[in-house]
């Protein structure tokens, strides 16, 4: 699995060159529940630095589950393209969860690229967005690239500078390094921000719940292999911590996503399939091919 560092992209003209030679486009989703605090800033923050000044996006993105602050609001206000999750793929129906909105994304964002980043993040800088999409642009083999850093954790005594990560540390690292231990190589799997290319989300699941991420990296691994991985040192990243009652939750979610996929599998709960074999989806994508490996 090939690693980076965030600096080696900060050229943000090569890399809009980079993008244009290759002819590709590139969408950048934040997926949002009451984040009226962070929402603004990072719309602002991304549309200053890599649309308006290198255009190294062609689409922003923010799809929210219902938020009864002023999230919509906010984020329209900065520059956002704002969408109800519930309002894509009506049919479809509508459920609650993260992974809903990232699956979402794959039908709302036009791009051949799409990254991620979560809407909570109080210290956002645009190498949160171009630290992913870079390895991209550059590593054609590569499909799918996670960032890690630093998580700091407030605690009683003032903050513990790497005390974050807590579900990672306690079960999904354990459950990599038994289970896939070559998985159990990515500092930080669960991280919400990432970037892949649409030729491979469009033909995986997504648990609507916290099991996206961990489920996207055992599918990619499975499909395309190792090779295909690839993660960048994105420094320090703070936002809220949750309660450990939102954790446990999260962790339930994360393991029903897990062993959904050992071969002993059971059944997932709550997961929504694979872009690629919706009617709605290859009719807003005609050029898309239902051929391709698809994950096991």
């Amino acid at each position: 699995m090939k690693s980076f560092h965030h600096q080696s992209f900060a050229d943000l003209a090569r890399l809009v060159e980079a993008k244009q030679e290759s002819r590709q486009t590139i969408s950048l989703c934040i997926p949002t529940l009451n984040e009226e605090g962070t929402i603004a800033r990072i719309v602002e923050t991304v549309r200053h630095a890599l649309i308006d000044k290198f255009p190294l996006l062609d689409e922003l993105v923010v799809i929210d589950s219902e938020s009864t602050d002023r999230t919509r609001m906010l984020a329209a206000d900065a520059g956002a393209e704002v969408f109800l999750s519930r309002d894509i793929l009506p049919f479809q129906g509508t459920r609650l969860g993260k992974g809903e909105n990232l699956w979402k994304a794959v039908h709302q964002c036009k791009g051949d690229i799409i990254a991620f980043v979560d809407g909570d993040i109080t210290n956002f800088h645009a190498r949160f967005v171009y630290g992913t999409v870079g390895p991209l642009l550059d590593h054609p083999e590569l499909s799918y690239v996670k960032g890690f850093y630093e998580r700091p954790l407030l605690v009683s005594e003032g903050v513990d500078p790497r005390g974050g990560g807590r579900v990672t540390e306690i079960l999904v690292r354990p459950l990599f390094e038994r289970f896939c231990p070559e998985l159990a190589q990515l500092h930080q799997p669960l991280a919400g921000e990432y970037a892949a290319r649409r030729s491979v989300l469009e033909r995986i699941p997504f648990p609507t719940g916290y099991g996206v991420e961990t489920s996207h990296l055992i599918d990619v691994w499975n499909a395309y292999g190792l090779e295909s991985l690839g993660q960048t040192d994105l420094d320090e990243r703070c936002h809220r911590n949750r309660s450990l009652a939102d954790l446990g939750r999260m962790s339930d979610q994360i393991l029903d996503a897990f062993f959904s996929r050992l071969p002993t599998r059971s059944e997932p709960t709550a997961e929504r399939p694979p872009m690629i074999t919706l009617p709605e989806y290859l009719e807003r994508f005609p050029n898309r091919e239902r051929k391709g490996r698809k994950p096991a």
